[in-house]
């Protein structure tokens, strides 16, 4: 099992790190901030337009370390990673079998993500009952139902997508809900998207950045391509895969969102509203919710089809090996992770 080790995040948009040996060295105006070895470090992310030095990205690369570059709002900007890991024999079955998918994956995911949606909801009324009352929250729950029973009578990835569309409408027409404290500042009216319009967006959309880097990542490190996938459609700079398996567990990232802002960790001082309307989060903001995400992960779960305790960072890593032995054969079917 691959070990979990630190994700680093430069929030500094002055800073520009270096290499310096063994170790990665980050300066600000020309003054150095830390240095760290390679030793424990994972992956990089990077928050600032200055970067990194060629001689750093170059000892990444060898040591396997992947580095994302986003912009101070959160925006994907672009990765550099080191040479492909895997056969070629696998890549190849991939392409060959995403060519013509069978439209069991995308029905499979979709109605993955539904139930975990569900699972969500159905958690917060156990921990809160009268947030349904007047039983809204409980036809949402229906409504999710009904979308994973009908979605395995649609053939055609559009129509698919069609349901999964209108299903999450219900679900954030409802999600406001699921907010309780600071419900003044913290209103949310629907899924708003480049830009977010909202503080709740702002974060779901910044977590969602960092979840799909996560999982470009792991299906590099297993040898698939991350941007052939089977569900999304492919678009050019797009990891259309890591978006696929996304969808199993974006309410991993919800309910963090929902944990912060209840708690009182983010306020609305953590956000910004450009003139455009768009919000974001701060440096402050974006420190809060990473340090929270990087808690999320060191967190232990029971695998529901391996049945084995691994860390939740660990997730993308097994979910990717779990589609490449698809891929290869060696199962009849990917297991789509479900909440339990």
């Amino acid at each position: 099992m691959k070990k979990l080790l630190n994700s680093l995040y430069i929030l500094d948009e002055t800073a520009w790190l270096t290499l310096d040996g063994e170790n990665i060295v980050c300066k600000c105006e020309d003054k150095e901030k830390f240095r760290l070895p390679f030793t424990n470090i994972e992956d990089i992310y990077c928050f600032s337009y200055l970067g990194c030095s060629p001689a750093l990205m170059g000892k990444c690369m060898e040591l396997g370390i992947n580095i994302s570059f986003i912009s101070p709002q959160g925006r994907f900007l672009a990765r550099v990673q080191g040479k492909t890991k895997g056969n070629i024999f696998l890549r190849k079955a991939q392409f060959e079998r995403f060519a013509s998918p069978d439209v069991l994956l995308a029905q499979n995911t979709v109605a993955a993500k539904l139930s975990n949606t569900r699972y969500l909801i159905k958690r917060s009324i156990k921990d809160n009952p009268q947030l349904d009352a007047d039983g809204e929250l409980s036809r949402c729950i229906e409504y999710l139902e009904s979308g994973i029973e009908h979605v395995y009578d649609m053939n055609d990835n559009e129509v698919i997508m069609g349901l999964e569309g209108n299903c999450a409408k219900a679900y954030f027409n409802i999600f406001d809900r699921l907010i309780l404290s600071q419900k003044e500042d913290f209103l949310i009216n629907g899924r708003t998207k480049r830009p977010p319009l909202d503080p709740v967006n702002a974060v779901l959309s910044f977590l969602y950045t960092i979840m799909i880097s996560s999982y470009t990542s792991a299906l590099e490190s297993v040898g698939l391509d991350s941007c052939y996938g089977f569900y999304h459609a492919l678009r050019s700079g797009r990891s259309s895969l890591a978006c696929d398996l996304v969808e199993e567990t974006r309410c991993i990232a919800e309910r963090l969102v929902l944990t912060l802002i209840n708690l009182k960790k983010l306020n609305i001082f953590d956000f910004e509203r450009q003139e455009s309307g768009a919000v974001y989060l701060t440096k402050d903001g974006r420190k809060k919710v990473l340090t929270a995400w990087q808690e999320k992960k060191r967190t232990t779960i029971v695998h529901p089809y391996l049945s084995e305790k691994i860390q939740l960072g660990l997730l993308p890593f097994v979910q990717s090996s779990l589609l490449a032995k698809y891929i290869r054969g060696e199962i009849e079917e990917y297991p789509c992770f479900l909440m339990k």
